[in-house]
């Protein structure tokens, strides 16, 4: 390759920094003769390392999933390249064929650019941990979530020929500039991208960089007027829009004070409470996704972005020296999903209540709606019912069926108050409607139950999960047991509750684990609750339905049950040798009860990698 070539598509930026164009910019950070690159185009730039005396490629880091950025990347893994990829979009890289599959295209509603994707999927070494320090050939980088161009991208900040440089991606193109609006549309109409590209800009603008270097457009040097043009013409949009009127000034501010120690986060997706203590250290009851600007079209790993956002605004506000405590309320992904960023970066001890440790820990184990992607690791399992001490506080957990069976209500004694943190419980300002979702193991009489509770526990304050505070009137409780005893009364109206009972759910079955990954030649454990529905004593012949050639060990059980009592049944299934990797195949459990066949009543997922 003659330098001539060499000068019309490499430019040199620094001593050991350089700029390759391509289908995007490509970053080259040299290190003796190894080097770095970030982002990598259709990768033709490994044509060009040699004439820069660059003998290895030690990683290749991305900055978000789309084509431009990506294309090229199986040249790096044939050339033995690591590809290090952010956490939130991983899927996006290594699963991608399965995206393919599964993205919906008729009828689409969904306008993410999550179409702008490699079209195979790539390996990938490793995962950028939103917050984490890297190390790559004595290259320190750090990884900083900048949501924005896409839900999950990032930007990366390294000490370059000792300029504080900003691999920012597509969130700036140049000053006041963006490569692309359309890829900010994260809903049908939506500008959920412009207000986390906004709120991405002002967390960068604190870091101090002197140096940003976007994947489209300019290098940008006067990186502080250039980011505040960008935030003033976004804003712009958004007001002229008719939307996040108050943006900027919630950036100040986040919390709303509820009494002298306790504090909630007005911007996040699902209400998040701060209790701090007179010593500087706090609690938080839910953590999920901390200020929202919108939620991405689609449920998938990748349209959905956990930060840290206002932790430093508590911190600098308030006086809270360390996050000591994060304690849900119940398992779904709007109160948890940012607890283990809580856990890892902060350090904060992860409290599980008893009755929902389990699914926290091993999500994929449960058949249950709004799980999150990743397992939760508890630090302290808490018993229900008993008062516990944190700090100058008092602390109990109820059960509190309803919403979900796997819930707890918090009762906090604090500032002369009796507060109870319900999560989910009830909707609306007056906390009297209900919110069952039956998935979610609803039953009967939940609703009465708890509001015996209410009634129990007398809480002067009710803390729900997406509703101001409701400061409980002589009266509620005897509302809320009204209304209880009303959606039993609906419930035994429609439903043929008097003969065969499969209960509220409409299943008498369920297999555990749900989901599994195994390799051929391996085996899994199955625990299969069966329930009699009738009023009488039965025998359940139970046996798994399974692709040819599988086994179950048994192959079936038959077991006499009392009327309307549970029973747990264990099955082993041997997975053959030669068995094809294939995603999800499907098992099911075969019921019958007495003389009734009830047939396939629950499945269970299997993954052969």
């Amino acid at each position: 390759m003659n330098n001539n070539s060499i000068y019309h598509a490499v430019v040199k930026i620094s001593s050991n920094l350089y700029l390759y164009k391509n289908t995007c910019h490509v970053y080259i950070i040299c290190q003796g003769e190894s080097a770095v690159l970030i982002d990598f185009g259709d990768g033709s730039v490994l044509e060009f390392l040699e004439d820069l005396g660059i003998k290895e490629v030690t990683a290749v880091l991305m900055t978000h999933h789309h084509r431009d950025q990506a294309q090229g990347l199986q040249k790096a893994v044939d050339a033995g390249i690591p590809i290090w990829v952010p956490e939130i979009e991983q899927d996006l890289f290594s699963q991608v064929d399965w995206h393919w599959q599964a993205r919906n295209i008729l009828n689409n509603y969904n306008v993410r650019e999550d179409r702008f994707s490699l079209l195979h999927s790539v390996l990938v070494s490793g995962l950028l941990r939103d917050y984490e320090h890297y190390d790559f050939s004595g290259i320190n980088i750090e990884v900083v979530p900048t949501p924005g161009h896409t839900p999950g991208s990032i930007s990366l900040i390294a000490r370059i020929d000792g300029k504080q440089t900003c691999f920012v991606g597509d969130l700036i193109a140049g000053p006041g500039k963006l490569w692309s609006l359309a890829a900010t549309q994260w809903t049908y109409n939506g500008a959920e991208g412009v207000v986390y590209s906004i709120l991405s800009l002002l967390k960068l603008k604190r870091e101090g960089v002197e140096l940003l270097l976007p994947s489209h457009g300019e290098i940008i040097e006067n990186t502080e007027a250039a980011i505040d043009l960008l935030i003033a013409r976004l804003y712009s949009l958004l007001l002229d829009r008719g939307e996040f009127k108050n943006l900027l000034k919630k950036t100040e501010n986040p919390f709303l004070q509820i009494t002298p120690h306790v504090y909630r986060n007005v911007t996040s997706e699902a209400n998040s409470y701060v209790i701090i203590s007179d010593s500087g250290k706090a609690m938080i009851i839910d953590y999920g996704y901390d200020f929202v600007g919108g939620m991405a079209a689609g449920t998938d790993r990748a349209s959905r972005r956990p930060w840290l956002y206002t932790i430093s605004i508590l911190k600098e506000n308030y006086g809270v020296q360390t996050i000591d405590v994060v304690l849900p309320t119940h398992y779904h992904d709007d109160h948890v999903a940012g607890i283990n960023l809580l856990q890892r970066v902060e350090g904060a001890s992860v409290w599980a209540p008893e009755n929902f440790a389990d699914i926290l820990k091993h999500p994929h184990d449960y058949n249950l709606p709004c799980l999150w992607y990743d397992p939760i690791e508890p630090d302290e399992i808490l018993p229900l019912e008993k008062t516990i001490q944190w700090e100058e506080f008092k602390i109990t957990c109820y059960p509190l069926p309803g919403h979900t069976r796997y819930a707890v209500a918090i009762l906090l004694a604090a500032d002369d108050k009796r507060i109870l943190f319900s999560g989910d419980h009830y909707q609306g300002e007056e906390g009297l409607i209900w919110n069952y979702v039956y998935q979610n193991r609803y039953d009967l009489y939940d609703y009465l139950e708890t509001a015996d509770l209410y009634q129990k526990i007398n809480p002067d304050i009710i803390l729900s999960g997406h509703w101001s505070a409701l400061n409980v009137k002589e009266g509620y409780f005897q509302k809320i047991k009204e209304r209880a005893e009303k959606l039993v009364e609906h419930h035994r109206n429609i439903l043929m509750l008097e003969s065969e009972n499969p209960g509220i759910e409409g299943f008498i079955a369920r297999i555990s684990p749900y989901q599994v990954q195994k390799k051929p030649g391996e085996s899994v454990h199955y625990q299969c609750e069966i329930m009699n529905p009738m009023d009488s004593g039965q025998l359940i012949k139970t046996s798994l339905v399974l692709p040819e050639g599988w086994e179950a060990i048994p192959a079936r059980i038959e077991k006499i049950v009392k009327a309307h009592q549970k029973v747990t049944l264990d099955f082993h299934v041997q997975i053959p040798d030669g068995q094809e990797p294939s995603r999800r195949i499907r098992i099911a459990l075969e019921v019958t009860v007495g003389t009734r066949l009830f047939g396939q009543q629950a499945e269970a997922l299997i993954t052969i990698a």
